[in-house]
């Protein structure tokens, strides 16, 4: 008996489960509209319709709120769902269509001329008899749609052409759009021709890129599924296309010389976004010639054209990004009937079905970032004014050429009302931002050394909210090219031209603060080795100090030591790591606050004057008053509480004295020492 109950669980949780089971995209789809639907009585079925044109879509969630497919305004109208129809003078839809076999079914659900060719081409009797079939079948407005020339080509030829097109609509066994899975194929009634399935995760069901309008009309002899098109037979590959287009030239050539032949007609269902002639006549001839002649570039470049997976145009109602064989990302969206790639309408021809996926013609070149030099990767980056600096330095081989470098590029809101001359000097400098090897920001780590064009050698610090290499934050996400790779930073770099002692004393502003160094015995310390931050007091701040103070401060060894460590730290701290509150210990011991406000750094509510000079072994920032630490308290104050073991010393002292006079208080005055002894850790 004691199983009984764990039976009926498991046999409920079974239960459960089956009822439960995942519903396809399609079916959510109608699901969610039916539930906007339902206010207007059973079965009825909420359905965006885009305004000026007959495109009817069931409606997602995101879908009802924004009112837009492809960025177009919809209209919501209310019809009755797959399978039911209206009853006079009730409410919804409460009736189920009548049962009937497909032939009268087609009737019903708006593709009469697919039963009128049906009867034409003596396809009838069939449709009307005994089996299990599916039939695709072309809406009203599919058929009309089609050109005089093919629709006369169809009808003509004792109708053996328009039979054998509709048998291509058919199935011999009964589908569901739960069965429609994505990327399979399903033979049809002709010559058991493929036809491509594919149902996408927004709910869209195609057939041959036909989009399902209405799905699951069940009938005695199977099932009818209304599509937007009339569907052909497909028997070529995504390669045979490509060599048979003469739009295509150029792209034929570019795929045999990557060998890509083979990828394009082999089995699986990709996405081509074919170049045409005209896309390749847009870019530069430099440009092209150098990537033509690059096998890597160029293999890039055309894996960059091919979608991991078959994108029909019907799938795609909004915005979204698909993955590239390259491994890069493109959004795929669409503005009313166009499609768009990154946002540009650059598709020219679109849905041309092969038995491995789908080609849509582009008329401009997606040039992925990996086939690129850092010149064009600085065209699509706010770096423009720093790329003019190398230009004009003559530095442009470095940035061009096959030399594996990392460059670091100010952007252009460091150079904002700042013109810069390019001497001598500049051209050094500009030399540091170009670090030899090709490096990426996810792969540096806190205290690496990169080693510069110039000869110096670059730290990396990695912070809480920033990476940076010297007192120069990466500002964007780095872009990397085909042989450099583009980090965009906020700042011109200052590489480090000596100690901090050497630093200090070269500056003028410090003169007073380096002979407190001196005076302090803290030169060594600064001059050696290590991962300092300075907060250096300028002339001006120790000017600002009473002259009693300072003569006093000045003539005290120690107490100056002391003063002079609380201005550092053992640790680089540059501005760009500073966003919210930072708490460094100083070499004096106490903390240091160092904070970011309106651009400008604090330590201690006291601005820095300039931040970022950088040493070889740290970092110095100027400020114009001198820090004090905070004073050590006095040991007795009517505003704090007293030291407990202080107490019990004054206690066990008087008590001492008593216990001599008096033998009955020398047990208390033993407790007494005892427990001074447990607080003070023994004497």
């Amino acid at each position: 008996m004691a199983r009984l109950p764990l039976l009926l669980a498991l046999g409920l949780g079974l239960g459960l489960g089956l009822g439960l089971a995942a519903k396809s995209p399609y079916q959510q789809v109608l699901q969610h509209s039916r539930l906007r639907g339902r206010q207007h009585g059973p079965n009825v079925c909420a359905v965006q319709k885009l305004i000026g044109t007959n495109r009817k879509y069931f409606t997602n969630c995101k879908q009802w709120y924004q009112r837009k497919i492809c960025g177009k305004s919809t209209v919501i109208s209310y019809e009755c769902c797959p399978g039911y129809e209206k009853v006079p003078g009730e409410k919804g839809c409460p009736a189920a269509l009548p049962l009937s076999n497909i032939y009268e079914t087609l009737g019903v659900v708006g593709s009469a001329t697919t039963q009128l060719y049906s009867d034409r081409s003596n396809l009838r009797p069939e449709i009307e008899g005994p089996g299990s079939f599916t039939i695709f079948a072309p809406s009203n407005e599919a058929w009309a749609s089609l050109s005089a020339e093919t629709l006369d080509s169809l009808v003509s030829n004792v109708n053996i052409e328009l039979l054998n097109a509709l048998r291509y609509h058919m199935v011999n066994k009964r589908v569901l759009t739960d069965d429609l899975k994505h990327g399979t194929t399903l033979n049809s009634m002709y010559q058991n021709l493929p036809i491509q399935i594919h149902h996408y995760p927004n709910g869209i069901v195609t057939v041959n890129c036909a989009r399902l309008l209405k799905a699951d009309h069940h009938a005695t002899n199977g099932v009818v599924h209304v599509i937007d098109k009339v569907i052909s037979t497909t028997t070529n590959s995504i390669q045979h296309i490509v060599e048979t287009e003469e739009s295509l030239e150029t792209l034929r050539a570019a795929v045999a010389a990557s060998d890509l032949n083979s990828l394009l007609e082999s089995e699986g269902q990709y996405t081509l976004l074919a170049p045409t002639n005209e896309a390749f006549e847009k870019i530069p001839r430099e440009t092209l010639n150098r990537i033509l002649g690059d096998p890597e570039a160029l293999r890039d470049l055309l894996n960059h054209h091919i979608l991991k997976s078959a994108m029909c145009a019907e799938a795609i109602i909004a915005g979204l990004t698909m993955e590239t064989l390259e491994g890069t990302t493109l959004d795929v969206g669409c503005s009313g009937e166009e499609l768009t790639l990154n946002g540009k309408p650059i598709i020219a021809n679109k849905d041309i079905l092969a038995t491995n996926g789908v080609v849509h013609f582009v008329n401009e070149l997606l040039i992925p970032d990996s086939a690129k030099t850092l010149f064009e990767l600085a065209q699509e980056s706010e770096v423009s004014e720093s790329m003019n600096l190398f230009r004009q330095a003559g530095l442009s081989s470095h940035l061009t050429g096959n030399e594996r470098v990392t460059l670091l590029a100010p952007v252009n809101d460091v150079f904002k009302d700042k013109p810069i001359s390019v001497d001598s000097n500049m051209k050094n400098l500009l030399l540091n931002h170009i670090v030899k090897d090709q490096l990426s920001s996810k792969y540096l780590y806190h205290g690496q050394k990169l080693q510069t064009l110039g000869d110096k050698e670059l730290r990396v610090f990695v912070y809480r909210n920033n990476l940076c290499i010297e007192n120069a934050c990466i500002a964007a996400h780095d872009k990397r090219g085909r042989f450099g790779t583009l980090f965009s930073v906020d700042k011109m770099l200052t590489p480090p031209t000596g100690s901090v002692m050497d630093v200090l004393k070269a500056d003028h502003r410090f003169s007073t603060l380096v002979a407190a160094i001196q005076s302090a015995g803290l030169t060594e310390n600064l001059n050696r080795p290590g991962t300092y931050t300075v907060f250096a007091p300028t002339n001006e701040a120790f000017r600002a100090m009473p002259q009693g103070e300072l003569n006093k401060l000045m003539g005290n060894a120690k107490e100056l030591g002391n003063i002079l460590r609380f201005h550092m730290a053992d640790e680089i701290l540059v501005s760009g790591a500073v966003s919210a509150l930072v708490r460094l210990k100083s070499m004096q011991g106490d903390k240091l606050e160092v904070s970011a406000k309106n651009n400008i750094i604090h330590v201690n509510k006291e601005p820095v004057a300039e931040s970022d000079i950088m040493a070889t072994n740290g970092v110095i920032h100027a400020v114009n008053s001198v820090l004090q630490p905070q004073a050590s308290r006095p040991q007795e104050r009517g505003d704090e509480p007293a030291d407990p073991a202080l107490e019990i010393f004054k206690q066990a002292s008087a008590l001492s004295k008593v216990s001599q006079r008096n033998p009955r208080l020398a047990p208390v005055y033993s407790r007494l020492l005892a427990k001074m002894k447990e607080n003070s850790g023994g004497f």
